[in-house]
């Protein structure tokens, strides 16, 4: 139960509908109750003055009243406890899908390595999705019934303190065993099957991602049987939950109907001491409505194995500490962007060697520089750096003469622009995805971007309203590139890191790119990172990198003129 503390903590947001929900629900019960027990009394009391003299003085007008009155309370109350109770826990699931995903993506990539996308979407989607379970069928019913159950007690009292008594106790005792009972039971069901829940949906995301090269390598079979196989058991835990269920059910109502003959019997020489009346009818139906009070319990605490499973998974992730850790002040620095790595080793957690040895690299203010390596040399692993992706295990990295540890993170990210090889296209319109770059753009800045980068055609056609598609399926590999410059002018930072932006272009466009690159360099400090001898000569400097040391540096110029390393590149590749 430790484990439901964070999300129980939340609902003090919301506790005025949490609360209303829970008063509704206890009307509801107390409706419920009302109507079943003065039916009975009343369908008796009716009965034996109808073969009376009292035929003529019984007021059956009032009781009928009452039991119209309590058939429409039940049925209003119902009503407004599920629209309130359910609209104030899908507030409390937004919520809660938002404070995990702040907690989420500070984590990201260090403590979350090692975790599918998959499974991480299932956290997001399915873990958080069982924590209504506190509220709806844990917390409410725990509360109603414990209410029901004393108000139920305080009615039969009234009229017959021993019987009242009697049946209260009856309704503690299974109140507070049944739950330990059906928990103790689904416990275990409840936690396979949130965890072959979590795998169905990484096996499945696997299958449909790549179902292109399974076919192709003939794995195709393989994978899709790995799904019918975690399918059946997750359709095995459900059945499991479902036939428990039905017999927690039938139990409960077996243990009402021994309570009910219990209760007539004790009653049947008369309540309160007087004579055998109408008054046993109310008594056994007080009883038999006492199931309405029980019935969700056993429910809720058969869940409950499951909502716990979800919260510990959910845990994992918000008790979590970020490997890195952004200052919450800004610091005060340079007015120019210079860029320094001191003493700079590096080694990703699951990695046996250094991806960066003992760097020292100093970028002036307004300089271009190249970083030029085969793929895995370290080069990526520098910008990550800088990006605070990661902190250095030894030296350390300044931005405009200050510790980048200094920097506050809305601070670093406004100052530095990154384009990549990968554009990130969101499933939505031209100008959402452009809006992310300059959230205060207005429609004539995100013309413009788009023109100097020469996707004019895209306004013509459909505008910025024009939809791109899940991954931006609607367009081709040099426009969604051009996208990624696109945001890099609407967003302007002083540093622009370039990442291998040509990558899988063919030479016209890497040239046409180059050219857009090249017109907004001015007055910022670049750093271009390549494999590729690219544009190379109009960089001030270039940076060549192998297994994660600097080989060599300089000019393009003074480094062909040398005939080492660089040159020797030169002559293979040209």
């Amino acid at each position: 139960m430790r484990d439901l503390l964070p999300y129980l903590k939340l609902y003090k947001k919301h506790w005025f509908g949490l609360s209303l929900g829970m008063l509704l629900a206890l009307l509801t019960l107390f409706a419920s109750i009302g109507l079943l027990t003065l039916s009975g009394w009343f369908l008796s009391a009716a009965a034996v003055a109808g073969l009376t003299i009292a035929r003529e003085t019984f007021n059956y007008m009032l009781p009928g009243a009452f039991v119209r009155g309590f058939a429409m309370g039940r049925t209003a109350g119902r009503w407004g406890e599920r629209v309130v109770s359910h609209n104030a826990t899908f507030k409390l699931l937004t919520d809660l899908r938002i404070f995990f995903f702040s907690k989420l993506a500070p984590l990201i990539p260090g403590r979350v390595s090692n975790l599918r996308d998959a499974d991480i979407l299932n956290r997001l989607v399915a873990d958080i999705s069982a924590m209504d379970h506190v509220y709806l069928r844990l917390v409410t019913p725990m509360v109603v019934g414990s209410a029901g159950i004393i108000g139920l007690t305080a009615l039969l009292s009234w009229f017959d303190a021993k019987l009242g008594l009697i049946l209260g106790a009856i309704l503690i005792t299974l109140l507070l065993l049944w739950p330990i009972v059906f928990y103790k039971l689904g416990k275990r069901n409840g936690a396979e099957l949130t965890s072959n829940k979590a795998t169905l949906r990484v096996a499945t995301l696997d299958w449909l991602q790549g179902y292109s090269e399974l076919t192709l390598f003939g794995a195709e079979e393989r994978y899709r049987n790995a799904i019918f196989d975690v399918q059946q058991r997750l359709l095995t835990n459900q059945r499991f939950n479902a036939h428990f269920a039905g017999i927690a059910q039938a139990l409960l109502i077996l243990a009402n109907g021994w309570t009910i003959a219990l209760m007539l019997w004790l009653a049947a020489d008369g309540v309160g001491g007087q004579s055998p009346n109408p008054m046993i009818a109310l008594v056994v139906f007080a009883t038999m409505a006492s199931v309405e009070i029980l019935m969700p319990i056993a429910g809720a605490f058969q869940h409950l194995g499951q909502t716990i499973t979800s919260a510990r998974r959910l845990n994992d992730i918000i008790l979590s500490t970020p490997d890195v850790q952004f200052p919450s002040q800004s610091t005060e620095h340079e007015s120019s962007y210079s860029i320094e790595y001191k003493d700079v080793s590096f080694q990703y957690p699951d990695g046996n060697t250094n991806a960066l040895s003992e760097v020292n690299l100093f970028i002036p203010a307004g300089q271009k520089i190249a970083i030029l390596g085969q793929t895995g040399s370290g080069k990526s692993t520098l910008l990550q750096l800088l990006n605070r992706y990661w902190d250095v295990q030894k030296g350390h990295i300044q931005i405009a003469g200050q510790p980048i540890t200094k920097w506050s993170e809305s601070q670093l990210r406004q100052a530095i622009t990154v384009v990549s090889q990968r554009v990130d296209i969101l499933n939505g319109t031209l100008k959402d995805n452009l809006l992310m770059a300059s959230p205060h753009a207005t429609d004539q800045d995100l013309h413009q971007a788009l023109s100097k980068v020469g996707l004019s055609k895209l306004i013509d056609e459909q505008g910025l309203e024009s939809w791109l598609g899940d991954g931006g399926r609607q367009l081709s590999g040099g426009e969604k590139r051009r996208i990624g410059i696109a945001r890099a002018l609407l967003h302007n930072g002083p540093i622009l890191l370039l990442d291998e932006p040509t990558e899988g272009l063919d030479k016209q466009t890497e040239r046409q790119i180059m050219q857009l690159f090249e017109q907004h360099f001015e007055n910022k400090t670049v750093v271009f990172i390549t494999h590729r001898l690219v544009e190379l000569s109009k960089m001030d400097a270039i940076c060549l990198i192998e297994q994660g040391r600097i080989v060599e540096y300089g000019s393009h110029v003074d480094l062909l003129a040398n005939k080492r390393r660089y040159f020797e590149l030169n002559q293979t590749l040209n």
